[in-house]
């Protein structure tokens, strides 16, 4: 025995010394950090970016000012005359820019200018100028233009020298041991064609990654280590001139050299790595970002297109294939390089900086060595089942950490190295998972019996559950059904007597409802509530709810002729329906739960059928089922209701009859009478007039439909309704940085 024992334990502490051995492996890999690590590290990090982009807001202060193609047809191939940059300028500066920042270099003299033409031999004794115009120089009109406005030119990286030396606009002020020294270097700086440097107010470096750098661009340096001295990149110099701010900031390790944290600003301040850069959340691209060069040059007096300039900040840039000037994006989209900066200067102004620290590096390793004494410990003393089950739930609470982290403190937590490393320590626990699809088919059988009809379930065993328990969100319509009248008929009956009508009436209904492949949730008192098109998809759901509808109005009244309700005042029932998306699926505790719907489709539906009581009629749809419907069924526009914890109001439609009503001529007539009645309510004509119209409508729809008598009796006195405009419109206005910061 003891013998025994002493096998097993040494197996296990064999067991274990493997373990250790595999995460001391897995730190040493983490360490050196390879190639295909980081990749996936940067790969999940793109991921996290695309299931949650960030949005867009047209309030912040910043446009592109596009040359897209159109431009190029209209102005010509670039490069322009620098003539036709300057009314650019001129007209910009005019509207109001804040800061006009270029993301395209002036390398070379203006070669339209008449001054060069002139010395150009080709051209010699072709070319005739008049004598006050020879030694104009394009470049030179341009400066002057330059200098009257907030203009920020731009300047590239390059591996050979030429020209002259680039010096900074602005100040750097450097805080902690040089930290400047670790920013990302280059070599040489693109020229700026004189007098264009000295007239401007910025010289930003247009890169937005480093030299030779390609493919997805995830961070742009803010900061650049030049020939001459740090050089702040192009967003950060718009952002300089257009708040006025003398210098940047660069604040260093206080305790080792060449480290940088952050880049401070005025009042915003940016995390940055170690070597200057900033990683860049990113969201879709925009079309309301952009502004077209052409319109800015022919029409600068436009009041629309001024009020997109005036006070933000305006990058110069191209879409134009031609100019190759595209880059990739971890959201898989190619965009203009001037885009990612103008991305950068709204992340400045939101603040929704991303952070990366050696503190998060250090506990995505910490977290796989924990994973890996998980299974290991688990495995060792309950077995390769339970090690999975507890790895699998360890993986779960370091993926929610690294999402939590990514939405609500923007932190990029890396997940794909631990649960890699997790996942070779119990992979050989895959062969014990297994799943029984007869127990499934029983499970499911037992819990959707007693929801939906026999067929539907007949249909889910030979689809092969097409189900998700769980919860699912797809397109539904609910229907709501309560009784008119219940108060009264509780105050004429016994408890157990009234239990007995309940059942019979509901089984009436139920039936009416399981006839349209509809599924019931529940009963709650005197009410039913069903939906359509779940678990099993239901073709034109909307229509059969509506159907549903008519059947249950029918079976009411076979019900109140019935000998159970003789002698008794008849009941009414009135009903709600209303299409839209809900998550579907199995709610509530381990031990108890219900197969039901959660969403604003519900309560919309839930309201619906309250307002009958409004709108004096016994079937009211949203407009969404009307949308879906009204061509199979005979619907009448109700109005706009209020419904309870809505904000907007809400179109119903009353349900009057299936096709062959929507067909006969009768019909035809009510409708062409009923839209001449909401067209005079609307034009406001007189109440007498409406009253008379109202009057022409009931005595057409009595022979329709007996119910729409008190429909059209007190529509008078809602007249409201239907004058009320429900649109949904965008707030129009402009923020400045500080108030969108706020």
């Amino acid at each position: 025995m003891t013998g025994k024992y002493r096998e097993k334990t040494g197996r296990r502490r064999g067991f274990r010394l493997v373990g250790l051995g595999l995460i001391l492996i897995g730190c040493f890999i983490r360490v050196i950090d390879p190639y295909p690590i980081r990749m996936s590290r940067l790969i999940y990090f793109d991921l996290l970016q695309r299931v949650s982009p960030r949005e867009y807001n047209p309030d912040l202060p910043i446009r592109v000012l596009d040359i897209d193609e159109e431009t190029l047809a209209v102005w010509g191939q670039w490069p322009w005359p620098r003539t036709l940059l300057a009314q650019m300028v001129q007209n910009l500066g005019e509207s109001g820019a804040a800061a006009i920042a270029f993301d395209m270099l002036f390398v070379e003299p203006d070669r339209y200018s008449p001054a060069r033409l002139l010395n150009d031999p080709a051209l010699a004794g072709v070319l005739t100028v008049e004598h006050h115009a020879q030694k104009m120089d394009y470049d030179v009109l341009f400066g002057l233009e330059v200098a009257n406005w907030p203009v920020v030119l731009g300047t590239a990286a390059r591996v050979s020298q030429e020209g002259a030396k680039i010096t900074p606009k602005a100040g750097i002020i450097e805080v902690g041991e040089q930290p400047a020294s670790g920013l990302v270097s280059v070599p040489f700086w693109t020229p700026i064609a004189p007098p264009l440097g000295r007239s401007a107010a910025g010289i930003g470096g247009v890169n937005v990654s480093p030299l030779g750098g390609t493919g997805v661009v995830r961070r742009v340096p803010v900061l650049w280590n030049g020939p001459s001295g740090p050089l702040p990149g192009l967003g950060i110099e718009a952002l300089r001139v257009a708040i006025g701010a003398p210098f940047v900031l660069a604040e260093g390790s206080s305790d080792e050299e060449g480290i940088m944290l952050a880049v401070e600003l005025g009042d915003f301040r940016l995390p940055t790595t170690e070597n200057g850069e900033v990683w860049i959340r990113y969201r879709r691209d925009q079309p309301e970002l952009y502004l077209s060069a052409n319109d800015v040059m022919t029409s600068p007096d436009d009041q629309a297109l001024q009020a997109e300039i005036e006070g933000r900040i305006i990058l110069i840039g191209t879409s134009a294939a031609g100019l190759f000037d595209m880059h990739q994006t971890p959201l898989g989209e190619s965009v203009p390089g001037v885009s990612i900066h103008a991305q950068l200067l709204e992340q400045i102004l939101t603040g929704e900086m991303l952070s990366r620290s050696d503190v998060t590096a250090a506990l995505e390793l910490l977290s796989f060595v924990l994973l890996g004494l998980i299974v290991i410990a688990v495995m060792s003393s309950f077995g390769a089942v339970a090690s999975f089950v507890a790895g699998g739930l360890a993986a779960a609470v370091v993926i929610g950490t690294s999402w939590l982290a990514f939405q609500n403190q923007l932190i990029l937590f890396d997940v794909t190295f631990p649960l890699a490393g997790g996942m070779a320590n119990f992979g050989l626990l895959a062969g014990y998972l297994f799943v029984s699809t007869e127990r499934e088919k029983h499970e499911i059988r037992k819990v959707f019996s007693h929801y939906v009809a026999p067929e539907i379930l007949d249909e889910m065993e030979q689809s092969g559950h097409r189900l998700k328990l769980g919860g699912e969100t797809q397109e539904i319509t609910v229907m709501f059904s309560d009784i008119r009248g219940f108060t009264p008929l509780s105050e004429s009956v016994s408890a157990t007597e009234l239990v007995t009508l309940l059942n019979e009436l509901f089984s009436q209904v139920g039936d009416q409802i399981l006839h349209e492949r509809g599924t019931i949730d529940k009963f709650i008192g005197d009410a039913v509530m069903a939906f359509w098109n779940a678990p099993l998809p239901v073709e034109d759901h909307p229509c059969r709810a509506a159907h549903a509808a008519l059947l249950m109005r029918k079976a009411l009244i076979a019900f109140n002729a019935s000998k159970v309700m003789q002698d008794r005042p008849p009941i009414a029932l009135a009903t709600g329906c209303a299409t839209g998306h809900a998550c579907v699926g199995n709610i509530g505790s381990r031990s108890r739960f219900n197969y039901t719907v959660i969403g604003d489709v519900v309560n919309v539906a839930a309201r619906i059928e309250q307002s009958c009581r409004h709108v004096d009629y016994d079937i009211l749809v949203s407009h969404s089922v009307y949308n879906a419907a009204h061509q199979d069924m005979a619907m009448l526009e109700a109005g706009f209701v209020d419904l309870k914890g809505k904000t907007d109001l809400e179109a119903v439609f009353v349900l009057i009859g299936d096709n062959t009503v929507l067909n006969s001529a009768s019909f035809e007539r009510l409708s062409e009478a009923h839209n001449e009645l909401i067209s005079a309510i609307r034009d406001r004509q007189p109440y007498d007039r409406i009253e008379q119209l109202c009057g022409h409508c009931l005595a057409i729809a009595v022979e329709i439909e007996p119910g729409l008598r008190q429909f059209y009796r007190s529509l008078p006195g809602r007249v409201a309704d239907f004058r009320t405009d429900v649109q949904s419109g965008q707030a129009m206005f402009s923020h400045r940085a500080r108030e969108v910061r706020a």
